[in-house]
């Protein structure tokens, strides 16, 4: 297979996060904002709505951002993160992008990954909305792109339970030229295409011991990372990770599950 090298997400600028009312998501990213709850402080793409005042959070952006506070917990807005560069929009045109498992057969250190939806203008309730995730495989490829046309691997959409999670079954990403480690996901409130008005895109990371113990696994031939080796040089994530990292438990041997809580202000 061929590794990708031109990697289009080196060359974004790193004023990449402004508000969703100039970003789109496949050309269609809709004005919502999407949130994580609770933390410090990190830019928004937008405003969510007015913190009350006995639980709120102040936080500080180069954009914009605020919080949702309430008896059930606090929304705060998290930035809005490049779709590139191998987001295969054609493939959400396909039912067949609806599943749970999604590595095939791609090995690895086995992951689950479980994103929270919250509503950040009605107490951080439960959100149902159809979520799409794509990564790269153990060795920094991306299904779709480069000798890997075709293929559809490490890419899936679920539909959020009661709880407002959206489920999936795959492996610990690899790396690739330029991008530390990291998921792609996207969110559809109503229904999910290649033309479908997307809510909020972002992306999640990985906390560096767990990606050092998975790399030094047999299965990651590639080894560390020596293109990017810390947040900081990261030209997404070099401004903070706070409303973006995963938690993340579990082990080499028996696999990871990494979860993260985001919002919607629907």
């Amino acid at each position: 297979m061929t590794q990708a090298n031109n990697n289009p997400d080196h060359d974004i600028n790193i004023s990449r996060r402004k508000t969703l009312g100039t970003l789109s998501a496949f050309g269609v990213l809709g004005a919502t904002s999407l949130i994580g709850c609770g933390g410090s402080s990190k830019e928004s793409s937008s405003a969510a709505s007015t913190s009350s005042a006995t639980n709120s959070t102040s936080v500080a952006s180069s954009v914009a951002s605020s919080t949702t506070s309430s008896a059930s917990g606090s929304c705060t807005v998290i930035p809005t993160e490049t779709i590139g560069p191998y987001p295969l929009s054609t493939l959400l045109n396909s039912s067949s992008v609806l599943r749970e498992v999604i590595n095939e057969d791609k090995t690895g250190v086995p992951l689950t990954v479980k994103l929270k939806l919250v509503n950040a203008n009605n107490l951080c309730t439960p959100v149902s909305a159809y979520v799409y995730i794509w990564h790269c495989d153990k060795d920094g490829n991306y299904s779709g792109y480069s000798g890997e046309v075709g293929k559809t691997y490490c890419r899936g959409v679920q539909y959020t339970d009661t709880n407002g999670v959206a489920s999936f079954t795959t492996i610990y990403p690899g790396w690739y030229e330029g991008r530390i480690t990291h998921i792609h996901f996207q969110v559809f409130l109503t229904a999910y295409s290649s033309t479908a008005k997307s809510t909020a895109i972002s992306q999640m990371a990985f906390p560096l011991d767990i990606t050092k113990a998975v790399y030094n696994s047999a299965l990651y031939t590639k080894g560390q990372n020596t293109s990017v080796t810390s947040f900081a040089a990261d030209n997404v994530f070099s401004d903070g990770t706070t409303y973006q990292m995963a938690t993340v438990t579990g082990s080499v041997s028996e696999g990871y599950t990494a979860e993260l809580e985001v919002g919607i202000a629907v």
